[in-house]
Formats: structure tokens, C-alpha cells, sequence
């Protein structure tokens, strides 16, 4: 086996050497990453059958390990089980028995380490061919996602070496491919209050929903309003729920100690008696937004990135959260501290300005740090802040999160293609959004059209913000750019409508096609405050007219 794998991977490696110089010759984009706008060069498919048979043939060798570590498992469990029948019978009967499962044992481990060498070498193989050839593999994923389920699926074995592009292709095609094959397609409909209302509302409508229910098509009304969804409230909805959610004055959030736009679990979320029932909830609608292709206006640490996908956290981490503890943990860490800090394995809690004592071991407030043990208490202590003093809160947030999102799939990503997932860019970008924008009524030419341009660029990120919510009824921005901006029907470019009738009337949108009816005013002067007065009091808020 081991010498077909190395046939195979340098019939596979002379074969992306080629292609991968071949795509050298046509890179383009700013990044020049491999066939980024264009298809792949000739040599490249030529290859392609050359790569697809060693992928192959290193996913039949890891079928292979897996089914003769189950069956030897199996024998495993088989043998025990016959040591346990014998341990009842005669003392010959059972000397006879224990002196033969050592030997059986023996057996099993030795055939199965070599299965195991040879798989072992196989594994290095292909990992070494993958890393040297990620950029052309990369490309043929782009050209045909499919091929994750395919030829290429061991790519899936080593997410770091897939782009994120890919990734997300592929994580929107299992969920559109468990859509598909889903008997029925329920519909959740939710009549909601706004603020202060509206976290309560959603939460008693929503969090006793099953998975299967969940999945389903989600329609919105906000009670009072005329409003008729058809994406638009809906994408509204998300973007205010999630302010609700994430203000710290619920006390189930607590943000960075440098900033108030990240978000981590609050310890002392337990004021609230059904503090843990909302994390659930929230885990719920986070899941639910990934799954729908809606974006959050949130951000989280990277140390809770890392426990939605399970990764172990290191003291590192905790620079995310307050700074300048990450540097005294440094210090300690770098310095003799001999002499110098006087501390113990505890921690301080602090509930609504009561203070109490946590140990980080057993009498942990009786155990010095030294020279010889602070690395212990570095590991304990940011392990303390960032995990065990949330660790429930957490727990309840992923068993919501993963009602809707398998671990398996969410796991490709990292910690922060995770927070782009969620999240979407955090910037805005004028310049996309301008190349993206159709227009009924007017040309790019046009003078209000210019004025227009100038008027947004002139915004600063916080009425930019609420100016892109009140035309499309998020803050947030595709993953793709504005090219990728998503309509009632699907995507769905930026849109300017002309507005006929009286030039004083104000600038009106309807989110759920991304359009702007833009009045023909008389100066840039009128346009800037009619636009301003628009964004400000009427980016909430849907009805006729």
C-alpha cells in the first residue's frame, strides 16, 4: 500500500507541478491566488485525474484503518467480555482464560500497528502533497464544489488548508442540500413587539420550537406595523434582536474590558432565574441565522469563537478580553517571580460588588504560586475568566447552536472565518457598494447621482450604518461584497429609483429588494438633510407608503 501511495502521489505531484506553473503564467486579483476570476488553465484539467486518483486512493486506505480499528474493537469488547463469563466459572477455568487474552490482545495490536504504519505513512503523504499544492487544489474547489464530496473530500480531513471561500461554499451547500431533502418545509410565523419587548417576545415564541420546526421558512410581523415580510422584516428582526440580545444591561453578556463591541457569557448571568434557558435561545438564533444566510450584529471573543468549535483555549486568548491582565500573565511568565507576587491558586469573584473567593485547585487558596508552579496557575486562572466560571452558559449556547448546526460542519472553520460567518465584513465599503448599484429613472451620470455618492461617503461608520439598514434592513455586509447583496427572490443588487412627485418629500426604501426611492432634489444641501432626517428617525420601522 505504502508503495502505491508514493507512486501515485508523484505521478500526482510531476502532474500540479505543471499545473500549478501553468496557473502561475495566468494568476490575477490583487491576491493572485491560483484561477481566482478565471477558469482553470488546460494543463491544470489534464492533471486533474492524476490528483483525483491519489486522493482516492488515500481515502481507501483511511476507510481501510477505520473499519479494522472497529473490528478489532469489536474483538476488544468480545474478549473482555469472555474474561468477565470466566472470572465466574472454575479458578482453571479462569487461569486458562487470562493467560490466552494477553496473547490475543498481543495478536490484534500487532496487526493492527501495522495497518496503522502503513495508513500513518500514507497520511504524511498526503498531507505534504496537499500543503505543497494548496493553492491549485484550492482552485479546483472553486471551479466545482462538488468536489468536496467527491475526489477531493479528504480535503475535509485538514480544514487549515482550505480557503475560506471554499469553506463557505461548501458549508452553504450542505444546508441547502438538507433543505432539499427535507419531506416538509413547515413555516414559523412570530408576531413580535419592538423594544423593550422584543427579546421576550421572540424568546417565548421561539425557544420551545423543535429542531425540525426551526429549520423552516421564518416569517416576521412587528405588531402594529403594516409591514408584509418578504425578507426584508425579517433581516430587520435579526439586526435588532441581536442588539437586545447582547445589551449589557440584561446582564447575560458581558463585553471586553477594551471593547464594548465584543461579547463573552457574564458570569453573574445567574440574577436572571431563566439566565440559561436564554443562552440556549440565543445559541438557537444564532444557529438560525447561519442556516437562513442572515448575518448578526455581533461580535464575540476569540475565546468563545473557539468553544462553539470546540478548540481548546490557551492563556493567549484572554488578551481578547482584558489586556492588560494578558500582560501581567505574560510577565509572570517571563520573569523569576521569586520574591516578587504574593498569590495563591484562587481567584476573586465579583457578584454585583459582593466579592468572593474561588479556588483553582482543591485549597487552591492555600497553595502558593512559585517559580516552579505559575505556569499551573497561568493556564488555571485564564482557564478560570474564560471557561469554567461560564462554563454552563456555554454549554447551553452550543446545545442550542447545534439544533441547527452540526459540530462536523461548523468545525472547518477557524475563529475568525467563524466570526466573518456570523458577522459578514466589518467594514463598509462605498466604493462596492457604488460598482453594485442599478438605477430606474437616473444613469451614473445623472446630478442627484452624484451628490448622492458624495453625501454617503461623507457619512461617518455610525449613519453609514444606519443608512445601509435602512435600504437593505441589516448594518451588516455579505461575505461575497455588495455584488452578493440577497433580495426576495435571491441576490439582489443595491437599487436607486427615481421617486416622482414633490422634490421636499423625504428618501424612501423597501428592504426587501434593496431599494432606494430617491426623490430628484433641488441641491446636494436638501438631499443631505433629507437623507439624514430619513436614516435617523426611519431606519425602524415598515409600512405603506
Amino acid at each position: 500500500a505504502g508503495a502505491s501511495t508514493s507512486r501515485a502521489e508523484a505521478g500526482a505531484e510531476a502532474g500540479a507541478e505543471a499545473g500549478a506553473e501553468a496557473g502561475r503564467d495566468r494568476q490575477d486579483g490583487a491576491d493572485g491566488r491560483l484561477g481566482r476570476a478565471t477558469s482553470l488553465p488546460p494543463v491544470a484539467l489534464h492533471v486533474l485525474p492524476l490528483v483525483e486518483a491519489f486522493f482516492v486512493l488515500c481515502e481507501c486506505l483511511q476507510r481501510k484503518i477505520d473499519q479494522e480499528a472497529a473490528v478489532a474493537e469489536r474483538e476488544r469488547s468480545t474478549a473482555a467480555e469472555t474474561m468477565e463469563t470466566a472470572a465466574d466459572a472454575s479458578a482453571v477455568a479462569s487461569t486458562a482464560t487470562t493467560s490466552t487474552a494477553p496473547e490475543l490482545g498481543r495478536g490484534m495490536s500487532a496487526s493492527l500497528s501495522s495497518s496503522q504504519l502503513s495508513v500513518a505513512l500514507s497520511q504524511s503523504q498526503f498531507v505534504r502533497f496537499a500543503e505543497r499544492h494548496r493553492k491549485l487544489l484550492n482552485a479546483y474547489l472553486r471551479q466545482s464544489p462538488a468536489r468536496f464530496e467527491g475526489s477531493l473530500a479528504l480535503m475535509l480531513k485538514v480544514p487549515r488548508l482550505i480557503e475560506f471561500e471554499n469553506k463557505r461554499a461548501y458549508f452553504k451547500s450542505q444546508i441547502q442540500q438538507e433543505h432539499a431533502e427535507r419531506a416538509h418545509n413547515h413555516t414559523i410565523r412570530i408576531c413580535v413587539r419592538r423594544p423593550p419587548h422584543l427579546l421576550e417576545d421572540s424568546f417565548r415564541q421561539l425557544h420551545r420550537r423543535s429542531a425540525e420546526e426551526l429549520k423552516g421558512r421564518l416569517t416576521v410581523q412587528f405588531q402594529g406595523e403594516e409591514g408584509i415580510d418578504a425578507g426584508g422584516v425579517t433581516r430587520e428582526w435579526y439586526t435588532v434582536l441581536s442588539r437586545e440580545m447582547f445589551n449589557v444591561e440584561n446582564a447575560l453578556w458581558a463585553t471586553a474590558a477594551n471593547n464594548n463591541a465584543t461579547f463573552q457569557p457574564n458570569p453573574n448571568s445567574t440574577v436572571h432565574d431563566q439566565h440559561l434557558m436564554y443562552f440556549k435561545f440565543v445559541g438557537r438564533v444564532v444557529g438560525k441565522a447561519l442556516y437562513d444566510g442572515q448575518l448578526l450584529d455581533v461580535n464575540f471573543t476569540r475565546s468563545f469563537y473557539k468553544h462553539i468549535l470546540g478548540v481548546p483555549i490557551t492563556y493567549e486568548d484572554i488578551e481578547a478580553i482584558d489586556p492588560d491582565y494578558y500582560k501581567n500573565l505574560k510577565w509572570m511568565l517571563e520573569n523569576d517571580i521569586t520574591n516578587v507576587l504574593d498569590l495563591n491558586f484562587s481567584a476573586e469573584l465579583d457578584h454585583f460588588g459582593k466579592r468572593g473567593i474561588v479556588d483553582l485547585l482543591p485549597d487552591g487558596r492555600n497553595v502558593s504560586v512559585t517559580e516552579a508552579n505559575k505556569l499551573e496557575y497561568v493556564q488555571l486562572v485564564s482557564r478560570h475568566r474564560m471557561t469554567t466560571a461560564i462554563q454552563e452558559q456555554i454549554a447551553m449556547f452550543k446545545e442550542g447552536f447545534q439544533t441547527l448546526i452540526p459540530n462536523e460542519l461548523i468545525s472547518i472553520f477557524n475563529d475568525r472565518e467563524l466570526e466573518l460567518l456570523i458577522s459578514g465584513l466589518p467594514e463598509i465599503d462605498v466604493d462596492d457598494l457604488q460598482a453594485n448599484t442599478e438605477y430606474t429613472g437616473y444613469t451614473a451620470a445623472s446630478p442627484v447621482i452624484q451628490w448622492f455618492w458624495e453625501v454617503v461617503r461623507g457619512f461617518d461608520k455610525e449613519d453609514l450604518a444606519r443608512f445601509l439598514q435602512f435600504c437593505t434592513g441589516t448594518t451588516k455586509v455579505p461575505l461575497e461584497g455588495f455584488k452578493a447583496l440577497q433580495g426576495i427572490s435571491g441576490p439582489q443588487r443595491f437599487q436607486i429609483h427615481r421617486a416622482y412627485g414633490a422634490s421636499n418629500r423625504l428618501v424612501s426604501a423597501h428592504t426587501c429588494f434593496n431599494q432606494l426611492d430617491l426623490p430628484e432634489y433641488t441641491s446636494k444641501e436638501q438631499l443631505l438633510e433629507r437623507m439624514t432626517l430619513a436614516i435617523h428617525e426611519g431606519n425602524e420601522g415598515f409600512g405603506f407608503g
